[in-house]
Formats: structure tokens, sequence, C-alpha cells
């Protein structure tokens, strides 16, 4: 008998026989199933270890999210400080932002400070990191990093509060409950200045309102002078505007350098013709001081040529303005002189720009360009 056989023989004859040869059929059928689980259990146990780790224990209370502490947030903003700084003054930039071909930023100040330095020692420009040359072609404002610094925090000068840049002007000029302020009774001498908070009781119990007659007569007398002065000026255009011949004409000052040793700039306009004569303008710097870029302090002058010959004295007034399309700042001041062969120079006056800032935007511009304004004086 084959072995098949015994098996099979074997099964059906215990099946008719006790009860313990069916229970030992069912534990081997019991047992190969727990073995069966046992098994895939172990394979996705395995496949989870690979994909996702062990497994968290369900014991162990929820983790939250960490929660950075308040010095790594400050190590963030000095980090983004150091970088998002002007490569020149070391500091973050209060307006537009400009960038050499190889990325470092410059703040506009110090931009066209660079500009103006290579203008009055002849040379090129260059970035102060990688020393690429650097001009008003070549560079280029980069916005993201405005805005980015515009959202930077900084501190209030008068409540010492964190406000973005963005923010803090209009916070300081309107919001800002220590903000320095002026008493609404300055207009009649009242030198008062205190925090805005403190305002209203000052005004309640404010002086000036009650001071006589007399006495607020002296104060408004020191107004009314302040006040002739600048009326002065308009009153004296106007009445330039009403003399028969009066000339005006774009100018543009040309860069020029001196034959010397060592060389000055100058600015000169070529020839132009204004009632009738042929004129030249000269501008030079800090009145042709020997080292200009030195100096912080930066100021222009100019003088009008008279070119063509003249019979008789030419008695003129002239001024210059600021051109139509130019952004820098300059204050009206007329000027007198009589023209004749002779004196056919003007002594050099100083051209009425705000401050050395406004003169550095004239010396980074590739030309000067400005308005002269002359009015003949009739005899």
């Amino acid at each position: 008998m084959s072995s098949l056989e015994e098996r099979d023989v074997g099964v059906v004859a215990a099946a008719p026989g006790s009860s313990s040869a069916g229970l030992g059929v069912v534990a081997v059928g019991a047992a190969a199933v727990e073995a069966v689980a046992a098994g895939v259990a172990a394979m996705q146990e395995e496949v989870g270890i690979r994909r996702e780790g062990p497994e968290p224990d369900p014991d162990e209370p929820p983790k939250k999210r960490v929660k950075v502490p308040e010095g790594e947030s400050g190590k963030l903003e000095e980090r983004l400080y150091s970088v998002l700084c002007c490569t020149v003054c070391l500091d973050l930039p209060k307006a537009s932002v400009y960038q050499c071909t190889n990325g470092h930023l410059m703040c506009a100040g110090c931009f066209i400070h660079l500009l103006a330095d290579s203008r009055l020692k002849e040379e090129q420009a260059t970035c102060p990191n990688c020393r690429c040359e650097i001009s008003k072609n070549l560079c280029c404002r980069n916005l993201a990093v405005e805005k980015a610094v515009s959202e930077l925090p900084t501190e209030c000068t008068f409540c010492l509060k964190q406000f973005p840049r963005s923010s803090l002007e209009r916070h300081q000029k309107e919001e800002c409950q220590d903000r320095v302020t002026q008493c609404k009774y300055k207009r009649i001498g009242c030198p008062w200045q205190g925090p805005f908070h403190e305002l209203p009781a000052h005004e309640s119990e404010c002086s000036h309102p009650t001071k006589t007659g007399t006495e607020l007569m002296g104060i408004l007398g020191e107004m009314d002078q302040n006040h002739r002065r600048d009326m002065q000026l308009y009153n004296s255009i106007f009445s330039l505007l009403c003399y028969e011949k009066i000339g005006f004409t774009e100018v543009q000052f040309r860069p020029y350098r001196t034959d010397d040793f060592i060389t000055r700039l100058y600015y000169e306009t070529p020839r132009f013709t204004v009632l009738n004569q042929t004129w030249v303008l000269k501008a030079r710097v800090n009145d042709s001081e020997r080292n200009p870029n030195l100096s912080c302090k930066r100021t222009l002058s100019f003088q009008l040529i008279l070119k063509s010959k003249v019979n008789s004295a030419l008695e003129c007034s002239f001024l210059l303005l600021k051109g139509p399309y130019d952004d820098v700042r300059i204050k009206p001041v007329i000027h007198h002189h009589s023209f004749s062969n002779d004196a056919n120079e003007t002594e050099y006056v100083p051209l009425p720009i705000s401050d050395s800032v406004e003169c550095n935007k004239l010396l980074a511009a590739k030309n000067i360009n400005l308005r002269l304004f002359i009015f003949q004086v009739q005899k």
C-alpha cells in the first residue's frame, strides 16, 4: 500500500473513532491559520517600518508644534538685517534699493554718492564688494528687497514699540501718542513742545490765549518780519515778469577737466542765445576745492558770461531754476549784474540747492539740466 493510501486509511479510520482524532485535525488547522496570520503581520510591520518608520506609542500624548523662542526670532531679524543692508553704509535702505550686475545691494543715497565721487575723481564707479562697473544704465532697482525691507520691524523713536517699516512713518506722524507736537497757540508765541497725549491738558491751561493785545503785537511783529522776507522774493519775481524784454532757455551743464597737474572738475554749457545775445554758463564744485571728493559737504556755484560784444552796458537780472524733467530742489534767488565788454562775467554765486544730497544728485547725472531766466532792465 502506498503512503497516500496509508494517510487516507488513517484519516478514514480515525473518523468514526473517538473524538480525540477530530480535535487533532481542528488543532492542526488552527495552528496553520495562526502561522499565516503571524507571517502577514510580520510582513506588514516590516513594510510599515520601511515606509513610515516606527509606529507611535498609543499611550504617548499628541505632539504640539514647537514654538520658536523669542531669542530665535531676534536672531532671524539680525540675519535678514545683515543680508538686506546696504553694502556701503551697512544700514537698511529707507527708499529705493539698487543692485550691481552681481546682485550686491546699495541704498539710493550711497549709490548716488558713489556716482558723484567717480565724477569728481574722473574714474569709473565700481561696486564696493565685487568692483564691477556701476552706472544708472548698468544697475537696476531690486523691488523684492524693497518690499522685504518694508515689512521688517523697526522701533518707533517716540513710544519704542515695534512696527513694520512700511507703516512706521504714518504711525509717527498721526497715531503715536508719544510723538512730539506743538501747541495750537504757537502762532501767537507759545513755545511748548511735548508728547501728543499731554497736548489737551496743556492747551486747557495755556496762558497765551489770555495775553493782552500789547503782548501779542510783539510776537506778531516777528512773524510779520519773516513773512515779509518771503513775500519780497515773490514780489521781485512778479516785478521782473513785467519787464519788456524777458528771455529763458534750457541749459545743459557738461562736465570738463582743467589742464592742471591735479585736474579739477568743472561744468560748462554750450553757447546759447537769449535776448539776441550769446551767453555761456560755468559751474564749479566747492569753489574749486582741491579734493572735493574728500568733503562730506558739497556745493555748486555758477557764473554767467556774456560772449557777444555790446555797444553799451547791458543791465540784467537772472535766476536759475530746475529743469522740466529733474527732481532736484532749487530755491529761486535773483541776481543782478551790469554786463559790458570789460565786465562780461559775473562773480561765482551759489546754486541755491537745499543740501549736499541734492548736489550729489546733480553730480551723479550725466549732465545737469536747468532753466535760465534773464530779464533786461530798461533804462
